[in-house]
Formats: C-alpha cells, structure tokens, sequence
C-alpha cells in the first residue's frame, strides 16, 4: 500500500464509512468551531473535510500549521450530521476523523491566498505562478488546456494524420516576426534561430511524400504580448496536407473544431458550415479581418451622400472633396434611447483618440423623413431616404457616422460596432460565431517605407497562373491564403503554398528578392522544390486562443503554466538574465550595452 495515500482527495463516499484512510495533500483552510477544529485536505483531485477534536494530541499541531502546508492525514471515514453536507463537492456527504497527521512540508506566510478567487496584481500572480496554480480556477484551466490537446491528437489521428516533431534550432528567416536567435559554439559568429513557426519544414514533409502532418507545435516570436498573443512562444496545431485545394483544409479543420468545440463547451456554435468572407468585404463591413459575427451591427460606406448639393454638413463635405470617406454604423430601434447614450458613445470615439462619432436618430413627422439629433438638420429628406436606402435602415433606426481616410475609420468603426453592441447586450456569450476569411492580396504596401511586401506568408499560392498574374499591379494579385476566426479573435492563418519554383522567384522579385537571394536565404525549400514537390496547404491553429475561448477567459495568460508578463520576463524563474563572461567567451560574445542618455 502507498504510504501517503490510500484514497486520494475526490475519493472518498459513504461506501468507506468506517473504513481507515490515508490521505495526503495541502492544508487549505481551516474552521474552528472550539471544542472542534474543521480542516480540508486538497489535492489535485479535491476536497475532503477532516475534523480532529480537541482531546486528540494532533490537536495543537494542526491548529499552529499555516495553510498550504503538506500534510498526511490518517483517520476514519464517517457520516456528516444532518445538515452540514455540502453536495457541491463529491466527498460533500463524508469527513475523516483525523487519528493522527505527519507534517510532509511546512508552507511560510503566503505572498497570495489559494482559497477563494481573489484578484492580485498580475506581477505577483506570476511571480508565485506555483501558487496561483494551486487556485481552482487556474487548475481547472490547465487541465482543461490538456484534454483539449489530448482530444485533438486523438481526432488528428483519426482524419489520417500522423504527428512528426520538426526542429527548434534552425536558420533565421528574413521574412515574418522578429527571431529569437542563439549562438553557435562550434560555429563562431553564427546563429541558430528558434522557429517562428515549423512553416518551411513542414512544407519539406510534403515533399518528401508524406501525405499528412500535423504536430503540436512550439512557436517562437519575439513579439509584443497583447490580451490574445503570449510574448515569446506559444503553440499551434501545425498540419499540413497534400494534393488538396483550398476546400479540402477548410473540411479538415471544421470537421476538428465543430468536435473539438461540442465537446468541451454547452455553448452553441451558430452556424457548423462556416461562412466564407472575403477580405474585401470583411474590411468593408466589419473594419477588421477579425469579424465578431455575434455582433449583428455593420459598417456602411455613405461617402456619396455628401456629394449632394441637398446636404448641408460641411464639416464633412469638404473632407469629403479632399478625397475622404463617409463611414455609418446603423442600430436598430434606438429611437427611444436616451441622449446619454449617444453622448457616451461619441465620447468613447474622442477618448479612443478618433475625432468622435456624429449620430442622429431617423423619424417620421406629418408623414415627413426626418434626422432628430444635433446633425440631422443638416440633410434633407432625400438624402435620408439615400442613407437608409444604402443601409438599409428604418424609420426609428439610429446612425453613428464618422469621416476620415478608410483605414482609418476602419480601425476606429470596427471597435466602435463592438462598443456599441457591448451598450445593446447584442452579443450572445453562449454563442461561438466561426468564420473563413479568404482571398488576401498576395502583396500590400509597407506604410513606412512605401514598399511592396508580402501580406501574410511569402511561400502562399496565388490565385492564377504565372501567364496570367497581373505582375505590372501586384497589389492586385489574390493568394490563397485563408484565417480562421472564432468570435472576432483570429485563431490561425493558413495557405495552399506554392510548390512552383519558378512562380516562386517570380513573386519574391516583386519585393526586390532577385533569384540569388531566394537561392540563399530559402536554399532548402527551393532546392527541395526543384526535385518534384506536391500541391499542398495546410494551417495552424492557436492551442493557446483556443483553450482562452473555451475558458472563456479574455487573457491568453489565464490558459498558460508559466507565462511570461508583457515585457517578455519570467518573474518566476528571473529570466531573461546575465551570463557569465566565461559562458559569453565559449560563444565568442561579447555584451555592448549602450546606456541610455
């Protein structure tokens, strides 16, 4: 028999009443009730209530200890008086009269308490990450974090998948994120690359013949944390397929997520056909290539509406003229809302550093269209049937409209639809709203430089062949390159990849690679390519975004063992941190700090 437990902490029924047990585990609170000290016993199981009276010579022992010390506990199983169950715990109807206890290890005063679900400092919550672990929630997270993994293998095999591992250290890539680099010892002066993705060994496995991969991979970026991307690493279900089209990888992986998302949420997943949105029309509608689709508010283009000489406002027109763009939001049935929440809401836009957000409400007088707020003197009613015409709103509807550049309003008007509808309560939280974002340009202008650059993955096909591309206006070239989206967070992207060599130099001239360079920066996919590659595709969905979803936790760091915090620091472990100068000289480095001034 184990001689720290016989039973562990979730066990325990009235099928074992009078029965002796062991039990070990950590202190997590205790009650005492004077002649009666009440203590639950945790582990990674649950719960059991143990009490010890106060004649028993343990007594004193227990009552000093701190909570979250480790304690083995040996006693009887017996009946819980009337009234004192608690049927929230499967050991609820039991308790264990302690005989005697063995202090295993002895906790100090905690920096953050385990019991209860208080909210810390997030800097102390990861600096006693162990700790943290130790709350329920954060159990319950991580273990939901493995199931989810281990289901997905288990369907990954079943669709016909085989798993491979690919490297960690590798060559760096010009292109993407910015590397995390490691330096050679045999190779002074050089540098390996942790992956920023397994993209081109991946690719490598089609062309050696495998017909199926997938892999749950580590990823390295050197990136900046937001709510829903982890600095440093973070993992992906990597796969990739071959001899498939764009369709085949979308069947795959709806197939995966439909399962995945049934079986470890009651939320109802709103449509299990996923809908298809270009990128076009996603911008146009939505502002963003991460659409909310929960959220049932759109974004109209109304720019012509002040071309007429009919509407007065001139504030807009004359920007208009300057070449900007007229951009509404239309909410349904808001006529009776008060002044304060259009007022909230323009106040919003100005706080969020827009110029604010016009608004004013349609209504109908002596049988008259007419705009009831502080800008609706300014358009006659022809221009209001024009604007609820293009937006198809009625009368008792309400616009928020907003003029500037389009990427610009965009970006403003894709989080003013959320804002508002978070205001309405339009979004469902007990839907999941997936979509497939498709036909990205293969190439977009680089706002800095003003150079040509590829918009997502270099490696992606394009849609046509190389006679038929359009290579004169490569802005205007479409890839098969797809994301997938689950309630406005994006979980992957993916593409059909070129397999084509010379389509492939081709490309990379449009972005100032001639064929030298691709030959030497990408020397082992090229090469590889040259010697008979497949038609293939693949994606990567996030595990990390997944698991935050089904959480349904805001932050990626709720899901994650041991995050690092937003300056990419282990607050735990203390890194990153220094070397010593006999470690640097083994590398040939040496450390150049430049201070600040």
């Amino acid at each position: 028999m184990n001689k720290y437990r016989t039973h562990n902490c979730s066990e325990l029924s009235e099928k074992q009443i009078d029965k002796e047990v062991i039990l070990s585990g950590w202190l997590h609170r205790k009650r005492d009730h004077g002649n009666l000290l009440f203590v639950d016993i945790r582990d990674h199981y649950g719960i059991t209530q143990c009490v010890i009276e106060t004649k028993n010579k343990y007594f004193s022992v227990l009552e000093k200890i701190k909570p979250e010390s480790v304690l083995r506990i040996l006693g009887k199983v017996i009946k819980r008086t009337k009234g004192t169950e608690n049927l929230e715990l499967s050991t609820g109807k039991i308790e264990v009269s302690i005989q005697s206890i063995e202090v295993l290890s002895n906790a100090k005063e905690l920096p953050i308490p385990v019991f209860g679900e208080q909210d810390y400092p997030e800097d102390i919550r990861l600096k006693y990450r162990f700790l943290d672990l130790r709350r329920d929630e954060m159990h319950n997270n991580i273990i939901l974090r493995s199931k989810v993994i281990s289901y997905i293998r288990s369907e990954m095999l079943k669709l016909g998948f085989l798993e491979y591992q690919t490297p960690i250290l590798t060559s760096s890539s010009p292109e993407g994120a910015r590397d995390f680099l490691v330096p050679s010892r045999l190779s002074p002066g050089k540098f390996y690359a942790l992956p920023q993705a397994p993209q081109q060994f991946k690719q490598l496995i089609m062309v050696s013949g495998f017909d199926k991969y997938f892999q749950i991979a580590p990823c390295f970026r050197d990136e900046d944390a937001r709510a829903d991307r982890s600095p440093g690493e973070f993992y992906q279900l990597d796969l990739e397929m071959s001899f498939v089209e764009q369709e085949d990888v979308f069947k795959v992986v709806e197939t995966l997520l439909i399962s995945l998302f049934k079986n470890f949420s009651s939320n109802k997943i709103v449509s299990e056909k996923f809908p298809r949105i270009s990128f076009v029309d996603a911008m146009n509608m939505y502002g963003t290539d991460k659409p909310d689709l929960r959220n049932p508010l759109l974004i109209n283009d109304i720019t012509s509406v002040f071309e007429r000489s009919d509407v007065k406002f001139d504030i807009f027109k004359k920007l208009v003229k300057s070449g900007a763009n007229v951009k509404a939001i239309i909410t349904r049935n808001t006529k009776n809302k008060p002044r304060s929440f259009f007022d909230n809401i323009d106040k919003w836009a100005k706080d969020q550093g827009a110029s604010g957000l016009a608004y004013f409400t349609f209504e109908k007088e002596n049988n008259e269209i007419k705009g009831k707020g502080p800008i609706g003197k300014f358009f006659s009613e022809e221009s209001l049937k024009q604007i609820m015409k293009t937006c198809n709103a009625e009368v008792g509807d309400s616009i928020f409209l907003s003029c500037g550049l389009s990427k610009e309003l965009n970006k403003i008007l894709s989080v003013a639809r959320n804002k508002i509808a978070v205001d309405l309560n339009l979004i469902d939280d007990k839907n999941f709203a997936f979509c497939w974002v498709v036909d990205y340009p293969m190439f977009e202008l680089d706002e800095k430089t003003n150079k040509i650059i590829f918009s997502h993955n270099p490696f992606s096909m394009p849609q046509g062949s190389i006679e038929e591309l359009d290579f004169n206006n490569p802005l205007k070239i479409k890839a098969y390159q797809y994301d997938i989206v689950c309630n406005g967070i994006e979980l992957s992207s993916g593409a059909i990849r070129n397999h084509l060599p010379d389509l492939m130099y081709k490309l990379f001239s449009v972005v100032g690679y001639d064929e030298k360079d691709v030959n030497e920066k990408f020397s082992g996919m090229i090469n590889a390519l040259s010697y008979g590659a497949p038609p293939h595709g693949g994606i990567a969905p996030g595990i990390d975004r997944i698991v935050m979803l089904l959480a349904n936790k805001k932050n990626i760091r709720e899901v994650t063992l041991f995050p690092m915090n937003q300056n990419a620091q282990d607050l735990m472990m203390k890194a990153p941190s220094e070397v010593s100068s006999d470690q640097l000289k083994e590398l040939s480095l040496k450390v150049d700090i430049k201070k600040k001034t």
